[in-house]
């Protein structure tokens, strides 16, 4: 008999340690070229970009760097692979649902190979990569494969001499671009949702982090996804991504990054063909504790929030506001919690926090840090760069931290943690919402009245109750205010890639 524990004998419990997944030494990179009707090409213009790995500094491979002319013959291939009567539009519902199970199946089989690409790519820890974000990939494939035959529309009651219904109907094209942060976690994040309503796609991985985009070309071809469907042209943002943006022949686009660039994308979108936007931007989020908190889960939960991922993440906790009471003691336990996380080789299977993603990053994140000292904040760990190779920063947590401090205002995207204290609930839900974002939040109590209430005033697309970054295929996720437009996951996505198509009928009138 087994047990999630370990095996049962003559009445005894041995308790064996899981077996960790193991990265694979010197992989190899397969796929670097632009990923065309289920064809590998080279860039129209020849030029290829390098790709590094930020925990050596050293570069992985070259990539064919795509353009406007690349992005052309992609949007082609996708318009083709929509036009009715072609192998895409006859697969009926219950069949876009087989293929996404299997792209599923196949990620699952190559999961180890994918998380190393990862770890690679983006010098997130190893672990992280295989049991965060390629589960979360495997479970939203699923989710939405069981979506593919249940997009039902409603009959509508107008009067007796009208039949009326509605249907959904897949948009058409879509340009999805996808973030450095969680590279293959965010395209099936659009992916998924829009192969299951039907649409084709064209994508444009950062070019930081292509490699895993890249190689789900090669799986969507093995899965049989008919040609055209899914093209991907890695390249940079203003060529390539602003292609997207501009194409009078994509009907939607989807991205994940900044509100900066979401807004460029947007005033794009309105110039070319008025084409539908899901922008998931940018966030500074409280994190709210109150005095009756469960202080270790709190602590825990806070210290997670902010420093996962090596803190590059939208949703970071990056305002954590304490109940002044309680202040000094959770302020203590955090500086407790950053010291000893382990930073360093991202395939070290100890290591929980990796490199920032590149130079650039890094010196922003140290400017930052810079800026807190200088305004005020009290630096109670952290604050300085690690050993002479990679981007790697000592977790950095600041106390006495006030709302008009950049800390404390502008998105750091990395591992610094600002801790605020407040006075009373009224105040705290004022100062929580006075940001221009709105994508994230958390609330820590051991009152239900409290954190029902407090989670009703605040403007923010998620609020979790003592927990965080509690993120679920079936929750839609987006963000209020600068934080984007529409939601991603769950039946709300659903809408994002369907137009709404009403159909009524007159009917003939018998007089009996």
């Amino acid at each position: 008999m087994t047990t999630t524990n370990g095996t049962i004998e003559n009445g005894q419990l041995d308790k064996k340690p899981p077996v960790l997944p193991r990265p694979l030494s010197n992989l190899e990179v397969q796929h670097c070229k632009i990923f065309i009707n289920n064809e590998w090409h080279q860039s129209v213009s020849g030029r290829t970009f390098p790709v590094y790995n930020p925990a050596t500094g050293k570069e992985i491979c070259e990539v064919e760097e795509g353009d406007k002319e690349d992005v052309d013959k992609a949007v082609k291939a996708a318009r083709a692979a929509f036009q009715r009567g072609s192998p895409w539009r006859r697969l009926d519902a219950t069949g876009r649902g087989r293929l996404l199970h299997k792209l599923s199946d196949l990620i699952e089989r190559d999961r180890i190979i994918l998380a190393t690409l990862e770890t690679m790519d983006t010098g997130k820890p190893f672990l992280h990569a295989f049991l965060v974000d390629l589960e979360g990939c495997i479970r939203t494939l699923r989710y939405f494969a069981g979506w593919a035959d249940k997009i039902q529309g409603k009959t509508v009651p107008v009067d007796d001499s009208f039949l009326c219904y509605t249907v959904h109907e897949p948009i058409g094209t879509c340009g999805a671009i996808t973030p450095w942060n969680f590279p293959l976690l965010m395209l099936i994040w659009k992916m998924a949702p829009a192969l299951c309503c039907g649409n084709t796609l064209v994508i444009k991985p950062a070019e930081q982090t292509p490699l895993t985009s890249l190689y789900m070309g090669s799986l969507i071809k093995e899965a049989g996804f008919p040609p055209g469907v899914v093209n991907i042209v890695p390249g940079y943002g203003p060529t390539a991504g602003a292609a997207i943006s501009h194409h009078p022949d994509i009907d939607k686009v989807a991205f994940t990054g900044s509100t900066e660039v979401g807004k460029l994308i947007k005033e794009a979108a309105s110039k070319s063909n008025l084409k539908r936007c899901t922008l998931e931007l940018g966030g500074k989020n409280p994190c709210i504790v109150f005095a009756d908190a469960d202080m270790d889960l709190a602590v825990e939960c806070a210290h997670q929030g902010v420093f996962f991922n090596q803190g590059q993440c939208c949703t970071a906790a990056s305002r954590v506001f304490v109940e002044e009471s309680i202040y000094p003691e959770f302020v203590r336990r955090s500086v407790e919690y950053a010291k000893r996380r382990h930073v360093g080789d991202p395939f070290d299977s100890k290591t929980e926090q990796g490199p920032q993603i590149d130079q650039e990053q890094f010196n922003k994140v140290l400017e930052f840090i810079q800026s807190g000292k200088e305004e005020g904040a009290k630096l109670e760990c952290g604050g300085s760069a690690i050993g002479d190779r990679g981007f790697f920063i000592k977790p950095t947590v600041f106390s006495e931290v006030s709302d008009d401090m950049r800390i404390a205002k502008e998105e750091i995207f990395g591992p610094v943690q600002a801790i605020l204290k407040f006075r009373n609930v009224e105040e705290v839900i004022t100062r929580a919402n006075n940001t221009e974002y709105g994508l994230t939040a958390a609330v820590f109590t051991r009152s239900l009245d409290k954190a029902i209430s407090v989670a009703s005033a605040l403007q923010s697309g998620t609020v979790w109750v003592n927990c965080y970054n509690a993120l679920h295929a079936q929750t839609p996720f987006g963000g209020y205010k600068m934080s984007g437009n529409g939601r991603e996951l769950g039946e709300y996505a659903l809408t994002e890639y369907t137009e709404v198509k009403t159909v009524t009928i007159k009917l003939a009138q018998n007089n009996h």
